[in-house]
């Protein structure tokens, strides 16, 4: 049943893609541009210019139109039916630099067009979205960009988003439950509620999806993955405080077929297995297609101190979906996507027996489902872009959050969001005193969340709505770029309109330097957030987060500076990139105890503090001396601060502290890969997060403590093997090790009474893994 939408969105794209082929040429009254018979075509192929060896899933396309092509496996194209005029021609691809030529078609001929691509290692060509909201140039961007590509997903194993995040400067993913595994990935140290979550830039990732979400997305869907560090990306909306991480899904591009799997022990016992599909099919004549993927998640409990009770929770999960397009004219597209995810997961003790029977059970069972239409439209001298969009994504969660075998513990949640709105671009040649983008816009954003807790008391039925609109120009050149901007937000849970203003400066004084500063505004509306919605179990009962009656809206400044270096040496290319930020939030929230209700249970208030200070500098660096070998590492050195201390804990023993906790002041990254032949690469990968303050919940309040953790080093190393089978199909064998040195926690509670978010550092023990991928 869950599936009937899937089958049928996916039978209706199947059913314009079969119509695309026989649109009469002369049929004018049809609402789509008819197909073009000209004859006029255009064939080649694309090499690498140090190599000389052809590179595959290139785009081609002709600019100002819609129309557009990739490689196939061989790296040759051929278009067919094109505009019987002159064209310029661009191609395009991750790691290459961007190409551009001029060529003159005439019906009834073809020609061939062959290009040599130059590496671009630092992808300072690729194109992005999440800068500006328009399609930029990563070296042009107003703020900085970070690009998670496929690339880096396979080369560190990650099966999910969360596995990805680790790998960019400023980010840092925890695991905050030893039973279910609540996950939330930072930004230059605030927590994940500061950031925003977007699945093809429309912000419908809620708080209920915000639980366990980044570890419920596979890496299998994701094209790549952009990530805006601060306050500069708030056009995106009002979360958009500590940065932006924007999923851009997989669009299909050419016929083919993608089979693998992969299988980990986790410590070398409990096994891990992903299975993913990936497929695609493309028109003959380009104006539609339709990517497929699904995967599948069986993950066993994991005890590491052989106490009955999980350190790792088991999981089992399915995911299916699909991205579609179909290009409506030369100058139009509309998209459509939809995607379902099944999820159980469980964590505690006898995972074998029903939920209530066990001394400690945290157990949810999601379904959900997300899907999108948006429509785009551009005139062929690119000076008027208008996009329209909705998107929408239902969740629904059956959980049993539960200690001391209460048989009343189950719960249900709900939560519907979507958002609708429109976007407006026009290019100015020249406006006051430069060339500009202005960028209009407007958004309605609905969420409807109910969860009933009834053993604890606790019904939560929260609707809201933000009705926005934006406005911003950018002035640029190749040198010199302002952009000034603005955010309107009417929330219905704020009393007056939210006005966050937005400035960013990029000047290039050389071709290879960047130097940028930013300064945004953005808030935080008093409502529950992801980590309200999950119940912890300490000392035998259940830990529960309500809102302080007298909430009030937070609110934040954010600034930063940056100096982005790529200079070549020879053909050794290179990028340093300084940044540094500094985030000042008033009227923070904060967790303090409450007390212990009548159920038995604990209550922390989420309260106002007077607020807080985040400040720092990542460094991020790159060297590729060669095609065949990559390095990069990226470091942060930050300071998390409340402006007074703040108390958490009745522990008389506890003084209020200013430290933020779970904010380690040093943290960072490193990868990389090497090809000694073609067909192998071994890749490293590691991460390094430094020494934190957490708290540590007693059995009693008098227990209660405060921990400095260890600094954590994990590293990991994987090898893979790629055999050409012939026409275009390859079958790769890869297997590697995850946190060699089992860097790890060392000091879990134990048994009932333990204190299940007392978790700290990475979220593997040393594992291993071996995989395989067929190619079609």
């Amino acid at each position: 049943m869950k599936y009937k939408l899937f089958f049928a969105l996916l039978f209706s794209t199947a059913f314009v893609f079969s119509q695309t082929q026989y649109f009469p040429e002369e049929s004018s009254d049809n609402l789509i541009a008819p197909v073009r018979k000209t004859d006029a075509n255009i064939f080649g192929h694309t090499i690498d210019k140090n190599t000389q060896e052809h590179v595959g899933f290139i785009t081609i396309r002709i600019k100002g139109t819609t129309i557009g092509a990739a490689t196939d496996a061989t790296g040759h194209f051929y278009l067919r039916n094109l505009p019987a005029e002159e064209l310029t021609v661009i191609v395009s691809g991750v790691g290459y630099k961007s190409i551009e030529k001029r060529v003159r078609l005439e019906s009834g001929k073809s020609i061939e067009l062959n290009f040599e691509l130059e590496e671009d290692a630092v992808m300072l060509d690729n194109i992005v979205v999440s800068a500006n909201r328009n399609e930029t140039r990563r070296r042009e961007t107003p703020n900085i960009v970070n690009v998670l590509t496929g690339k880096l997903f396979e080369n560190t194993n990650s099966v999910c988003l969360a596995q990805g995040l680790n790998f960019q400067p400023g980010l840092r993913v925890e695991n905050n439950c030893q039973n279910c595994g609540f996950q939330q990935v930072r930004i230059n140290g605030l927590e994940g509620p500061y950031s925003q979550i977007l699945i093809d830039s429309r912000p419908i990732f809620s708080a209920l999806a915000g639980v366990y979400g980044i570890e419920q997305i596979p890496t299998n869907m994701i094209d790549r993955v952009e990530v805006v560090r601060g306050g500069g990306s708030a056009l995106f909306g009002s979360n958009a405080i500590a940065g932006t991480i924007n999923i851009i899904t997989k669009e299909p591009m050419n016929n083919s077929l993608l089979v693998s799997n992969s299988t980990m022990f986790i410590g070398a016992s409990s096994a891990d297995i992903n299975t993913s599909v990936n497929a695609a099919l493309v028109s003959d004549d380009y104006r539609s297609g339709v990517s497929i993927y699904g995967s599948s998640r069986q993950r066993e409990g994991w005890d590491v101190n052989n106490d009955g009770f999980t350190e790792i929770g088991l999981i089992t999960a399915r995911n299916i979906g699909f991205r579609s397009y179909f290009k409506t004219g030369d100058q139009s597209k509309l998209t459509m996507e939809y995607h379902n995810l099944s999820e159980f997961r469980r964590g505690g003790n006898h995972l074998e027996l029903p939920a209530h029977q066990a001394d400690i059970t945290e157990q949810t069972d999601h379904n959900i489902n997300t899907g999108g239409i948006k429509w785009d439209y551009f005139t062929p001298d690119y000076k008027h872009r208008l996009n329209v969009f909705t998107s929408a994504q239902q969740i629904k969660r059956n959980s049993y959050y539960g200690a001391g075998k209460d048989p009343n513990a189950y719960g249900l949640t709900t939560d519907l969001s979507y958002v609708a709105g429109a976007q407006y671009a026009y290019s100015f040649d020249k406006f006051l005193f430069m060339p500009s983008d202005l960028t209009v816009g407007a958004e309605y954003n609905y969420n409807m969340l109910k969860d009933k807790q009834l053993a604890y008391e606790r019904q939560i039925d929260q609707q809201m709505n933000i009705k926005s609109v934006f406005l911003q120009n950018e002035w640029k050149n190749k040198s010199l770029s302002l952009l000034l901007g603005m955010r309107y937000d009417r929330h219905n849970l704020i009393e007056k309109p939210i006005f966050s203003p937005r400035v960013n400066l990029r000047y290039n004084p050389k071709e290879w330097v960047n130097l940028r500063v930013s300064y945004a505004e953005g808030f935080r509306a008093p409502q529950a957030f992801d980590e309200d919605l999950h119940l912890t179990a300490v000392g035998g009962a259940i830990q529960i987060i309500v809102l302080d009656p007298e909430l009030k809206p937070e609110r934040s400044r954010s600034y930063s500076l940056s100096a982005d270096f790529y200079p070549k040496f020879g053909k050794v290319q290179t990028n340093l990139l300084i940044e540094g930020f500094y985030t000042d939030i008033d009227d923070v929230f904060y967790l303090e105890e409450a007390g212990v209700d009548a159920t038995g249970n604990t209550r922390l208030m989420r309260k106002n503090g007077s607020g807080a200070v985040v400040r720092g500098i990542n460094i991020e660096g790159k060297v590729i001396p060669s095609p065949k070998l990559n390095l990069q590492a990226g470091f942060t050195i930050q300071q998390s601060l409340y402006k007074q201390a703040e108390g958490w804990s009745k522990n008389p023993y506890l003084e209020p502290r200013r430290e933020m906790f779970r904010s380690p002041n040093h943290y960072g990254y490193l990868t990389a890969s090497y090809n000694p032949l073609k067909q192998m690469t071994f890749a490293l990968s590691g991460t390094y997060t430094g020494s934190m303050l957490v708290q540590h919940y007693g059995v009693a309040i008098e227990n209660d403590e405060e921990v400095w953790t260890p600094d954590f080093f994990d590293l990991g190393f994987k090898i893979a093997y790629d055999f050409n089978l012939g026409k275009g199909t390859t079958l790769q064998l890869n297997g590697g090790v995850q946190n060699i040195f089992n860097s790890f926690q060392r000091d879990f509670d134990k048994g009932e009474t333990r204190d299940a978010g007392y978790m700290y550092g990475p979220s593997l023990p040393r594992s291993f893994y071996a995989g395989l991928k067929l190619s079609l």
